[in-house]
């Protein structure tokens, strides 16, 4: 197997979580024992510790495409959004739109501070014209004017990528006061960050999405850009965000993301042709909806809807079967749910109650889809069966 040594699993849940690169671990190794010493502090040992930061800062400023001095490194991606989203608000007053098929980590944070939030296209996208509409409603300044939107790259449950460059002439025309951010967490293994950031003035990633470690965070913000510190302390990046360096995380993150970067290209190529083999076998078991294009979704996600079924059930065959995957859906009262995503893009409610969710990475092989057809084709022939469809 793929990323674990006890047990013959097939793990095609990379979108929750990426199994950390070997070139990421070697990385983190030293920090973890010998080179130790706190980073803030001012003796030799101290300053090979903030050497190391800052040559981290460095390498993801290049893959970023923007200056080191514009980069944050926080404790996670949810921290990158709350603190581009409260930070704007806290700073100037102004409020925040969202769209509704956001992460949590930016709906509840947009919600909590008294935000707007805008419908979707039929691909989960912000829609275009309730943000002009939205824009064009607010005063240019005050408490009722716009002071963030924020836009995710790539869904977190469907793949669907958003057109920046879309997002950002409607935002700079109708707000040009207004702070742009993207929870980018998605989309650091699909797309090439050096064309998002021109459209944008924040961008947040978790190193765990692409072979790094969970609890390390990147925020690049753009130089001059109205947002104030959400963790305060003691004063570490430049007064952007508190608390002590996580030295080996921060190194290991700065590794994983430019092997990332460098392999994106045919990564991307190989991932499609596996999703695209993947998609192909699960459409054997009949009444199964597609729910992004593949020209609209990026190469590592499959997402599906399986007719008549209930994903919480066909998780359970799955889990039985050895497969990892996800079905991108909410507990709420003790019931499963359906996507806050899916109902924001219109999918009905019965379809989206058999929503399921594949997700293909580094690690992924052509075995793996092989057992997961299998696995998938037969829980969903079994939950019909049973079900007398």
């Amino acid at each position: 197997m793929n990323g674990t040594a006890s047990e013959n699993l097939v793990y095609l849940d990379h979108a929750a979580t990426t199994p950390m690169r070997e070139s990421a671990i070697a990385a983190m190794m030293p920090f973890l024992a010998g080179e130790y010493a706190n980073p803030s502090g001012s003796h030799r040992f101290a300053r090979r510790a903030r050497q190391a930061v800052d040559e981290a800062r460095d390498m993801v400023a290049d893959v970023v495409g923007c200056s080191p001095g514009e980069i944050v490194f926080t404790g996670s991606g949810t921290e990158g959004d709350n603190t581009a989203i409260r930070g704007v608000v806290e700073r100037t007053g102004g409020r925040a739109v969202c769209s509704a098929a956001e992460h949590h980590a930016v709906l509840h944070c947009v919600e909590h501070v008294g935000g707007h939030v805008l419908g979707t296209d039929a691909w989960g996208s912000i829609d275009l014209d309730r943000l002009a509409a939205c824009l064009e409603d607010a005063p240019d300044s005050g408490p009722d004017s716009i002071g963030v939107v924020s836009v995710m790259a790539v869904n977190n449950e469907t793949g669907s990528v958003t057109d920046l460059d879309a997002v950002s002439r409607v935002v700079r025309r109708r707000a040009p006061r207004a702070v742009l951010h993207t929870d980018a967490v998605q989309a650091a293994c699909w797309l090439d960050l050096r064309d998002q950031w021109p459209h944008v003035d924040a961008l947040a990633l978790s190193a765990h999405k692409f072979g790094g470690p969970k609890g390390v965070g990147i925020l690049a913000i753009r130089a001059g850009s109205p947002i104030a510190p959400f963790v305060l302390g003691g004063g570490q990046e430049r007064d952007r965000r508190s608390g002590t360096h996580n030295v080996a995380g921060i190194v290991a993150t700065a590794v994983a993301l430019h092997d990332t970067d460098r392999e994106r290209a045919h990564e991307a190529i190989r991932v499609a042709e596996l999703r695209e083999t993947l998609i192909a076998g699960l459409s054997q078991v009949g009444d199964v909806h597609r729910t992004i294009p593949a020209d609209r979704s990026v190469p590592g996600v499959a997402h599906v809807c399986f007719a008549g079924i209930e994903n919480e059930a066909l998780l359970y065959l799955l889990d039985e079967q050895g497969v990892c995957a996800s079905a991108a859906s909410a507990c709420a009262s003790g019931a499963m749910e359906p996507s806050h995503v899916l109902a924001a893009m219109g999918v009905e409610r019965s379809l989206a109650h058999g929503a399921l969710r594949l997700s293909l990475g580094h690690t992924t092989t052509e075995a793996d889809v092989d057992s997961a057809i299998t696995a998938v084709v037969s829980a969903v022939s079994h939950l019909r069966q049973a079900a007398g469809r």
